[in-house]
This record gives structure tokens, C-alpha cells and sequence, in this order.
């Protein structure tokens, strides 16, 4: 019986050590395909690879949110993409750097002619910090780089999204760098565009900074398909350009909302349903923006009779497949300076006027375990009939 036991009590052992041995740091940071469904190009079909590294939140896993849509442009035009992942509780600018640079020194060795590195806040941050570890990085694609948090939630620390962002760029001294800053980006403590380019100069790094462009709002303005649709070609020509060459965007670009979310040229808001005055007023006609997933949003508010509202709301697809075109009609109200719509097993949205002029949108799905934030722009005035 004894020897019958035995094999028992040994697997039984080996389970419990393998429980309590910890990961390896492998698991930590993952080289991923930036499109799961890609094959990938290899070395020596690609023209390069672009490295793309997420932000870091302080309650949910970036490693889990969706690739910025114009990385599936560069994908499209020969480029091989990839996704520099990591989770959050090890997730921090020394180490993740690090880990970046041995990644970038791996895929030379594999042979990938040109590296790019791209990156969102966090993340760009990082690959500014590998671009200045290693000589092997021939471009950076930064958009909105923070590491330090936002206004609003650590203010003691917000300013250094800019004085510690100065430092880095010094230091770098061969990759081509191209920067993204946005209006309304509550991590931007302002100024950081014309900075940029003048330490840049100063050091003959070949570079183009793109400063707070028109309707290209927020934080995550980089994940929209109107950053794809400005952007993406400008991007493209940055990075396959030689060194010393100078590249210009091109400023000729739709600001208008795209085919899944325009509503009829005919859309207006009927004057006689309109209060005369009061902040409701105000709430009238269409707005448009995106979310930080990157879809398109629209609120069309088209009725207002006292406190109830009409609106048509639409999101256009996401960068994942499963993440189709939406339009609904919903139904809302008027509380204090808020328009609610809060329908039976629909998922709510809030939107508040700003001092600005545009409209702060909250959406949330049914099981509260996800929300939204976007603001919204007007897209014109409500039409008369």
C-alpha cells in the first residue's frame, strides 16, 4: 500500500511547487502579432517591423486593449506589426524599457532591415527611452507620451509629463522621432509641441511633430479612424523616408464623420419642439466624436418637448472584427444639466455641456463592468425645417 502512495504524494508535492513558483519574467512582457489573425511576414518579406507598446491604466490591463487602426494601414502596406505587452503590476518605465531594448536587439538579429517603435502614452514614453538605448531603432512613433499621470487625478506629478519628456528627447541621437500632441488631452500640461521641436533641432534628429491638429481631440484621439484617415499615409512616409529626408502631412482631410455614423443630409431639428432658451436648447442637434477604442460615436438629438428627448445614437465599427456599426433610436431626459438616457435593458449614456461648448458623453455597458468616455463636438448648428 505504501508503495502505491508514493507516486500519489509525489505528483501531489510537484503540483504544490509548481503552484507556488512564480512565473518567469517572461510572462511579464510578451513580444504579440499586432493582429491575431495575421500571418506574420517575416524578415525577409517585410520591409520592417513597428513595435507598438499600449499605455498603462491604473485599474485595467492595456495589454488587453484593441491595436490602434493605423497600424493595420502600415500592416497593409508591407510592414510586419507587432505588440510589446505587459502587465500592469510589473509595468514600469526602467524595467519595461529595458525589456523593449533586448526586444529590439532580438529582432535585428533576426533580421528585420528597419525597427520602428510606436507607441500610446505609456507606451511612448517607452519607446522614446529604448530609442535612446540602442542605435537599432531607425524610427518613433509617439502619440500623446505621459507617464505621469493626468490633471485631474495626480496633479502633483502631471507637469512631469512635460519636464521629464525634455530630458529623453536629448538624449536621442539616431532614430527619426515623430510626435502626436492633442487638444483636450488632460495629461498634456501644454507647450510640449514647439519644445520638442526646437530640442529635436538642436540635435539634427530628423523629425516632424504634429501639434494639437484640428478635430483630433483627447487623449486617445490616436485609436480614431479620423487619425487614419490624416495620419496613417504621413506615418507610412516618415518611416520608409531616409535619413535626412524631410516629409510634410498632408493637411487635405475630411473632418467629417464617417459613412457607418452620417446621418441624412435632411437630419434637423423641428424649431417648434424646441424650448426658447434654457440650457435643453443647447443639447440640440448632432454631435460627433470617438471613443477610445477608436469607433466613431454620433448623438443626434433631433426632438426636445420640456425634459424628454429624442436622439438617434450611432458608433461605427471598431478595430476588432467583432465590433460592428451600430445605430439605435433612444429615448432620454432632461435632469439639471445632464441629458439621461437610462432605457430599460439599454446601456445608459450621459452627456453634460462643458464651458467649452462641447458635450462630455459617458457610456456604460449593462453589467457596469465597462465605460466609455468621450467628448463630443458639434457638427453644425440645428438646421431649421
Amino acid at each position: 500500500m505504501i508503495i502505491l502512495r508514493i507516486p500519489h504524494l509525489l505528483c501531489s508535492l510537484l503540483a504544490l511547487v509548481a503552484f507556488l513558483t512564480p512565473l518567469p519574467a517572461l510572462a511579464q512582457f510578451r513580444l504579440d502579432p499586432a493582429f491575431a489573425n495575421e500571418a506574420p511576414l517575416g524578415p525577409a518579406a517585410a520591409k520592417g517591423v513597428v513595435v507598438w507598446s499600449h499605455g498603462r491604466s491604473v485599474n485595467s490591463e492595456d495589454s488587453l486593449s484593441p491595436t490602434p487602426p493605423y497600424m493595420a494601414t502600415l500592416r497593409q502596406v508591407g510592414w510586419e506589426t507587432m505588440r510589446f505587452n505587459r502587465m500592469r503590476d510589473t509595468d514600469n518605465l526602467q524595467d519595461s524599457a529595458r525589456e523593449l531594448t533586448q526586444r529590439v536587439e532580438q529582432l535585428k538579429q533576426r533580421g528585420y532591415r528597419r525597427i520602428v517603435l510606436a507607441g500610446q502614452s505609456y507606451g511612448a514614453f517607452l519607446s522614446l527611452m529604448a530609442a535612446d538605448a540602442s542605435d537599432d531603432v531607425h524610427a518613433v512613433i509617439a502619440t500623446a507620451p505621459a507617464a505621469y499621470g493626468s490633471f485631474a487625478d495626480f496633479y502633483e506629478s502631471w507637469r512631469s509629463n512635460a519636464t521629464q519628456l525634455y530630458p529623453l528627447l536629448e538624449t536621442i541621437r539616431h532614430a527619426r522621432v515623430m510626435l502626436f500632441y492633442f487638444h483636450g488631452d488632460d495629461f498634456d500640461p501644454g507647450g510640449r509641441g514647439e519644445r520638442s521641436k526646437a530640442i529635436l533641432a538642436a540635435h539634427n534628429i530628423d523629425n516632424l511633430v504634429v501639434d494639437q491638429p484640428p478635430q483630433l481631440t483627447t487623449h486617445w484621439a490616436a485609436s480614431s479612424k479620423l487619425f487614419v484617415a490624416r495620419f496613417a499615409g504621413c506615418i507610412r512616409d516618415f518611416i520608409e523616408a531616409e535619413s535626412g529626408a524631410a516629409v510634410a502631412c498632408n493637411n487635405a482631410w475630411g473632418d467629417s464623420p464617417g459613412q457607418q455614423v452620417a446621418f441624412p443630409a435632411q437630419f434637423h431639428v423641428p424649431a417648434a419642439d424646441i424650448p426658447s432658451g434654457g440650457p435643453s436648447t443647447s443639447f440640440a442637434g448632432k454631435w460627433i466624436g470617438y471613443y477610445g477604442n477608436g469607433r466613431e460615436v454620433q448623438i443626434a438629438v433631433d426632438r426636445i418637448r420640456g425634459n424628454e428627448v429624442s436622439a438617434t445614437y450611432a458608433v461605427g465599427a471598431g478595430p476588432i472584427p467583432a465590433q460592428h456599426a451600430e445605430r439605435s433610436h433612444r429615448a432620454g431626459r432632461i435632469v439639471g444639466s445632464e441629458l439621461v438616457f437610462s432605457e430599460t435593458g439599454r446601456p445608459p449614456i450621459r452627456c453634460r455641456l462643458r464651458p467649452d461648448g462641447r458635450l462630455q458623453a459617458s457610456w456604460q455597458s449593462l453589467d457596469g463592468k465597462e465605460t466609455l468616455e468621450t467628448t463630443l463636438r458639434r457638427a453644425g448648428p440645428p438646421s431649421a425645417p
